[in-house]
C-alpha cells in the first residue's frame, strides 16, 4: 500500500525542521510525532526548548531530545540539590537557557554543580525561589557568559549577592529585580559600573530612591527601564533619566505615587524616540505640557495611562502625532468620551489594543467607529461599559477580522443576539463574558459553533448558561484550554461530563456549583488529563468520589482550591497523597476534616507542597512539628 505521505517523505531534513518549527500548538505538536517515524524523528531533532513536569521522567526526556537549548524545570517540585545531577551530565553542553523558577529545594549546592558543568548558559530564572539568597547569587556568578538573569521575588538577595553576579557577569544584557526588597541604591550603583551592555533593567517595587537614577542614567545601552512601584522615585530621579540612556525605548512607570506630570514632562523631553510608555496610575490629571511633549514622540507605539484624567488635548495631540500607535490603555481614565475616541481613531487606524474598561460613557457610537476605522483590532477591553449592545458587535464581526481578544465582562448590555454576531469572529482566542446576565445557551451555542480557535472564555455568574451550552462548546471548542463557569447555578454532572471532552483544558473555575456531585467531577478528572488549575470552592455536594477521581487521574494538577467542600480525612488525604505536582493549595471550611486528617494530608506532600491556605484556627492546633517541616521546605503557609 502506497504512503499517504510520499511528498513530505521526500523531504530533506531541513525543510521537515522548518515546517516542525511552525507547529506552537500542543496537539499540532502531538500530532506530528505520530504521523511516522520520519516525522518522529524529526522532532527529536528539532525540538529545541523541553518543558519537564516530573522529575521521574526527566532521565529519559534528557536523552530522548538531544539538541536542546532550554530546559524549564518550573514546574518540577521536586528539584533539589541532588535531582540537578540528572541533566548534567547529557544537556550541559548544549544548554543555553535554564528555567528553575519556584525552586524550593535548590541550594547553592545544587547550583554550583549547574553552573560549573553548564559553562555555555546564557540565561537563568531563579524567580520566586524562596532560598535564593546571597550565596546563592554567588553560585550563579559562575556563568561568566550570562546574558539574562531574572530574579523576581528572590528575597533574601541582598546588594551583596548582586554585586557577585554583576561582578562575575559582565556581558549582562538583561536583569530583572521584580520584589527583591533587600536589594538597595548601593547594589544599583554598581550594576551600572560594571555591565555596560545592560538593556533591560526590572525594578519594580524595589525601595530604591533618586540615587539610583541617578546611576541608571549612565547606562549607555538601555533600552527598557521597568520601575512599576517605587515609591521612593520622584520627579528629581526622572530628571536624572532626561539626559541619559540615549538608546531608551520603553519607560514603565506605573504606580510611582510620588511621580508627577512634571516628572514625566522631563523623560518625554529627553528621549522623543521613546516607543512604549506607562504612567498608569501615577498621577490624577496629565499636564498640558506633557501632553504637549507627546507631539515629539513620532515612534510611539504604546502608550498606557490608566487611571488618568484626560482632557480633549490629549487625543487631539495623539491623533494629529502618533499615527504609529498600537497599543492605548485608556482603563479607568475619566474624561473618555465617545467624541473623544472618534477623534482619536480617525487618525490612528493602526491600533491593534484597545483597553477602556471602565470607561463608562462609551457607547456603540464610539465602537462602531472604531471597528470601521481600526480594521487590525486584536485586542479591544470593554469590562463595565454599560451601554455596549449588538450594534457594536456587529460591527466588531464585520470589520476586525483579525480580533482575537475580547473583553465584556459586566457589559449588561450584550445579549443573545450579540453573541450571535461575535461568532463571525472566526479568530477569537479568548472571549470573557462574566457577569452577563442576558447571555442563554442560545447564545453560547452560536459561539461553540463557529469560534473553533478559542482558547479562553469566562462565563463567571452568567446564571442563563446550562448543560446545552456546554455541549456546544464541547464540540465546538476543542482547543479551549482556560474554562471559568463560576455560579453558573444551572449546571449540573451532565453539563460537566461534556466539560471532560476537552481534553486541551489546563485551567478550570467551578465555584459555587450546587448540583454538581462526584459524579461531574469524576467526569472531569478523567477526561481532563491536562489540568493543572482546579478552582472548585463551595461545591458542596461533591463527596469523596469525585476526590478519589482527582487524585487517580489529574495527576498534573499544581494549583487546587477546595474551600468549603466536603471532602473527609480520608479523601483529602489520598488526594495530597497522590497528586505529586501540586504545588499550590487552599484547603479552607472543611468541615468534614479533623485536625488529624489536615496533619496527615499535609505530611503525605510536605516536602513538595510550595503555598498551602488553612483557617486560622488550626495554626494553634497543628503539630508543631508539621508546620515546623512545611516551613523548613520552604512551604508558605496563609492563614485565613
Amino acid at each position: 500500500m502506497p504512503s499517504p505521505f510520499p511528498l513530505f517523505l521526500n523531504f530533506p531534513d531541513e525543510i521537515l525542521i522548518r515546517v516542525r518549527q511552525n507547529l506552537t500548538h500542543h496537539s499540532d505538536s502531538k500530532s506530528w510525532r505520530l504521523v511516522c517515524k520520519d516525522f518522529h524523528r524529526v522532532d527529536l531533532i528539532s525540538r529545541k526548548t523541553l518543558r519537564v513536569r516530573r522529575i521521574e521522567f526527566l532521565l529519559s526526556l534528557i536523552t530522548k531530545f538531544e539538541n536542546i537549548d532550554e530546559l524549564d524545570l518550573s514546574i518540577c517540585s521536586r528539584i533539589n540539590d541532588g535531582t540537578v545531577s540528572i541533566f548534567l551530565g547529557f544537556a550541559s553542553s548544549s544548554l543555553r537557557r535554564l528555567i528553575l523558577r519556584r525552586s524550593a529545594g535548590l541550594s547553592y549546592m545544587g547550583l554550583e554543580k549547574v553552573t560549573s558543568r553548564c559553562t555555555g548558559l546564557e540565561m537563568v530564572d531563579m524567580s520566586y525561589s524562596w532560598r535564593f539568597g546571597d550565596r546563592e547569587a554567588a553560585a550563579v556568578s559562575i556563568c561568566e557568559g550570562l546574558k539574562e538573569v531574572r530574579l523576581d521575588k528572590c528575597l533574601g538577595v541582598t546588594d551583596v549577592g548582586l554585586a557577585r553576579i554583576v561582578v562575575g557577569c559582565g556581558r549582562l544584557e538583561k536583569l530583572s529585580l521584580k520584589w527583591c526588597l533587600q536589594v538597595s541604591d548601593l547594589g544599583l550603583e554598581l550594576l551600572c559600573k560594571k555591565c555596560l551592555n545592560l538593556k533591560f533593567l526590572d525594578l519594580s517595587y524595589l525601595k530604591v530612591t533618586n540615587e539610583s537614577l541617578r546611576s541608571i542614567s549612565s547606562l549607555p545601552k538601555l533600552e527598557t527601564l521597568v520601575m512599576a512601584g517605587c515609591l521612593s522615585v520622584d520627579d528629581a530621579g526622572l530628571q536624572y533619566l532626561e539626559h541619559g540612556c540615549p538608546f531608551l525605548k520603553e519607560l514603565d512607570i506605573s504606580r510611582c505615587d510620588a511621580i508627577s506630570s512634571y516628572g514625566l514632562t522631563s523623560i518625554l523631553r529627553g528621549h522623543d524616540g521613546l516607543e512604549q510608555l506607562d504612567a498608569s496610575y501615577c498621577f490624577s490629571e496629565l499636564s498640558t505640557d506633557s501632553i504637549y511633549r507627546l507631539k515629539n514622540l513620532k515612534c510611539l507605539k504604546a502608550i498606557r495611562l490608566d487611571g488618568t484624567q484626560l482632557s480633549s488635548t490629549f487625543f487631539n495631540v495623539i491623533s494629529d502625532h502618533c499615527e504609529y500607535l498600537v497599543e492605548l490603555g485608556l482603563s479607568k481614565c475619566l474624561g473618555v468620551t465617545d467624541a473623544n475616541i472618534i477623534q482619536l481613531i480617525s487618525r490612528c487606524i493602526s491600533l491593534k489594543v484597545l483597553n477602556l474598561t471602565c470607561c463608562h460613557s462609551i457607547t456603540d457610537a464610539a465602537i462602531s467607529k472604531t471597528a470601521t476605522s481600526c480594521q487590525k483590532l486584536m485586542s479591544l477591553k470593554l469590562e463595565s461599559c454599560n451601554m455596549i449592545t449588538e450594534r457594536s458587535l456587529d460591527q466588531l464581526a464585520l470589520n476586525c477580522p483579525l480580533l482575537e481578544e475580547l473583553d465584556l465582562t459586566d457589559c449588561c448590555g450584550v445579549n443573545d443576539k450579540g453573541l450571535e454576531c461575535l461568532s463571525r469572529c472566526s479568530q477569537l482566542l479568548s472571549l470573557k463574558l462574566g457577569l452577563c446576565t442576558n447571555i442563554t445557551d442560545k447564545g453560547l451555542i452560536k459561539i461553540g459553533l463557529n469560534c473553533k480557535r478559542i482558547h479562553e472564555l469566562d462565563l463567571y455568574r452568567c446564571l442563563g448558561i446550562g448543560d446545552a451550552g456546554l455541549e456546544a462548546l464541547s464540540s465546538g471548542c476543542k482547543k479551549l484550554m482556560k474554562l471559568n463557569l463560576s455560579y453558573c447555578n444551572k449546571l449540573t454532572d451532565r453539563g460537566m461530563g461534556y466539560i471532560g471532552l476537552l481534553e486541551e483544558l489546563c485551567v478550570l473555575e467551578i465555584r459555587g456549583l450546587h448540583n454538581v456531585t462526584g459524579v461531574g467531577l469524576t467526569a472531569v478528572a478523567a477526561g481532563c488529563k491536562r489540568l493543572v488549575d482546579l478552582d472548585m470552592k463551595q461545591c458542596q455536594n461533591v463527596d469523596d468520589s469525585g476526590f478519589w477521581a482527582l487524585a487517580s487521574y489529574a495527576h498534573n494538577l499544581r494549583q487546587l482550591n477546595v474551600s468549603s467542600c466536603a471532602v473527609s480525612d480520608v479523601g483529602l488525604c489520598m488526594m495530597m497523597g497522590n497528586l505529586t505536582c501540586l504545588q499550590d493549595v487552599k484547603l479552607v471550611n472543611l468541615n468534614k476534616v479533623s485536625v488529624r486528617g489536615f496533619d496527615l494530608a499535609l505530611r503525605t506532600c510536605c516536602l513538595r507542597i510550595k503555598k498551602v491556605k488553612l483557617h486560622a484556627s488550626l495554626r494553634f492546633t497543628l503539630s508543631s512539628e508539621i508546620l515546623e517541616i512545611l516551613n523548613a521546605w520552604g512551604c508558605k503557609i496563609r492563614w485565613d
